[in-house]
């Protein structure tokens, strides 16, 4: 017997009207809703995006990250879940050249809403001494070593340079998920506005010092030291599990004395080990500047805000803020 032939015609025919209709709906302008939740998959590569997903997504979004807390995002290796994970994802937002292996499985994921933060605002090339005194020519033989290894990523440690990087994921999200775009255009406003504040708070914290140099494990602080007049001296690069040579403590050790420096900064997620010796031969003190590259139990705040409110104290401290 042949079944097709008992089906009435009409009923192909809204069979038919259903099927388009729900392709026509899979093939909407809108990347949300692959979970059926009505809300934008977000995977972002680490906290710093993660921050800005959340923000600006608000009820919206789901958001995922691909680096766990208490996890080093330069160190960072996929799993095939996390990989595969990847592909499902309505919108990717990461930032190219902090996490090689991400950079490598986003190119391979096929999503087509891939936001790189990296071109949303200008980079530069820091090494491992960076500020008003250095500015981009690293006299030493050392600093032309680290200053060509490539440009700086940790462009979100300078709150102007973020709300740049802020107002270009809004605008990726908008172009996403239509639907909400005005949720999505208010949401940036706002973290636009309370990154403007936060950028206040450091001006006014750090225009009168008793010194501009400081020194950090991690040349993360790059961007943040050209924006507030300060002077950086990396004991490593902007890559925290390079090993300095022994001409660079040595030079650390000549800084700290001309400069009147006071402490050496070490962060969370990475080995104190060679600040604190540092410290220790120079008869420095030692506290922790977080590069935020993840919120965990031990970071002095509990968001971005918090964690660069705390590092603004670190710094007012340890510089001799009048």
């Amino acid at each position: 017997m042949n079944v097709r032939r008992l089906i009435p015609t009409a009923a192909v025919a809204t069979a038919t009207v259903l099927g388009l209709t729900a392709l026509s709906a899979c093939s909407s302008s809108s990347a949300a809703d692959k979970n059926g939740d009505g809300k934008l998959n977000v995977t972002a590569s680490f906290y710093p995006m993660q921050y800005l997903a959340q923000e600006i997504g608000g009820d919206h979004v789901s958001v995922d990250t691909l680096t766990k807390p208490g996890v080093e995002p330069h160190d960072l290796e996929l799993s095939p879940k996390q990989t595969a994970h990847l592909g499902e994802s309505d919108f990717i937002l990461y930032l190219k050249g902090i996490q090689p292996a991400v950079d490598d499985a986003i190119g391979q994921s096929g999503v087509k809403n891939t936001v790189d933060a990296a071109t949303l605002t200008k980079l530069e090339k820091h090494g491992t001494g960076v500020g008003h005194d250095h500015g981009h020519d690293h006299g030493d033989e050392e600093h032309s070593e680290e200053g060509e290894a490539g440009a700086d990523p940790h462009i979100w440690l300078d709150p102007v340079k973020y709300a740049e990087v802020a107002e270009g994921v809004g605008k990726a999200m908008e172009k996403a998920d239509p639907d909400h775009a005005a949720a999505y255009k208010k949401n940036t406003k706002a973290l636009v506005k309370k990154l403007d504040a936060l950028n206040t708070k450091f001006e006014d914290g750090l225009k009168d010092t008793r010194t501009k140099t400081f020194i950090t494990t991690h040349s993360a602080f790059g961007y943040l030291a050209e924006r507030y007049g300060l002077d950086q001296e990396g004991i490593a690069g902007v890559d925290p599990e390079s090993d300095p040579s022994p001409a660079r403590i040595k030079a650390l050790q000549d800084i700290a004395k001309k400069d009147d420096v006071s402490t050496v900064f070490f962060e969370t997620l990475a080995s104190d080990k060679t600040a604190t010796t540092l410290a220790t031969d120079a008869n420095l003190k030692t506290d922790v500047l977080d590069p935020l590259e993840g919120i965990t139990d031990k970071s002095k705040g509990d968001d971005y805000v918090g964690v660069m409110e705390s590092n603004l104290a670190a710094l007012e401290k340890a510089l001799g803020a009048k």
